[in-house]
């Protein structure tokens, strides 16, 4: 039936009714009278196949029928493999989570990123933990920010019942890659951050305040911009 179709989407030889039409093949084109293309085809043993209808006039070229449907099967084929599946990839938080677990998530979302896929991170609020909900806010703020050299924000946070959603899709193909000089030194300013913070959580009776802190660092950063 897939077949059938596409033998039928083109007109060929006398289905042609345009008086003139386009001639295109590997030395470029020409216009001529219909019936002097179908002589053209007769002679050579093939088809006249209109390739383009709408144009004006019909782009049509001189082929083997069979030969141009393999073709144009084998092109779909091929567009079909090269195209990729995007999925969703979801990290999930809680108002309270603290710097170690932040930062595994923050790797596997860089990941997803980098993979190609796209990431919903959102901060899940349990019974009375809702009243944190600005700092689940601001901990999906800085989650973005520290993403900013994978993917770029689609939606900012939202609240949706007791989950306030983030959503992230990977930055287009061929970006310009970080040289590794730079990676080297922010590396070592997120290791020096992570000692940091790990630190200033062991002083606090939970992370709520360290990733609050870290949040509004982050937005003070970015309203300096």
């Amino acid at each position: 039936m897939k077949n059938e179709r596409i033998k039928n989407q083109y007109r060929i030889n006398e289905q042609i009714r345009a008086k003139e039409v386009r001639i295109v093949n590997e030395g470029g084109s020409s216009v001529m009278p219909t019936r002097q293309a179908l002589d053209m085809a007769r002679s050579q043993g093939v088809d006249l196949v209109e390739i383009s209808p709408n144009a004006q006039p019909p782009v049509c070229r001189i082929i083997d029928y069979s030969k141009f449907l393999y073709q144009q099967k084998k092109h779909a084929k091929e567009m079909k493999a090269k195209q990729v599946k995007v999925e969703v990839k979801e990290i999930r938080f809680g108002p309270q989570t603290d710097e170690h677990d932040y930062n595994f998530k923050l790797k596997h979302a860089k990941e997803f990123l980098d993979a190609g896929n796209k990431v919903r991170a959102y901060v899940f609020f349990r019974g009375r933990s809702i009243l944190f909900k600005e700092q689940g806010e601001v901990l999906l703020l800085r989650f973005a920010n520290d993403l900013e050299e994978y993917g770029k924000v689609e939606q900012m946070p939202a609240l949706e019942g007791k989950k306030m959603f983030l959503y992230i899709a990977p930055k287009k193909a061929g970006a310009v890659k970080k040289s590794q000089q730079k990676m080297d030194r922010e590396r070592r300013e997120s290791e020096m951050q992570n000692a940091e913070a790990e630190t200033e959580t062991a002083n606090t009776d939970n992370g709520l305040f360290a990733n609050a802190k870290n949040g509004e660092d982050v937005l003070k950063k970015l309203q300096a911009e």
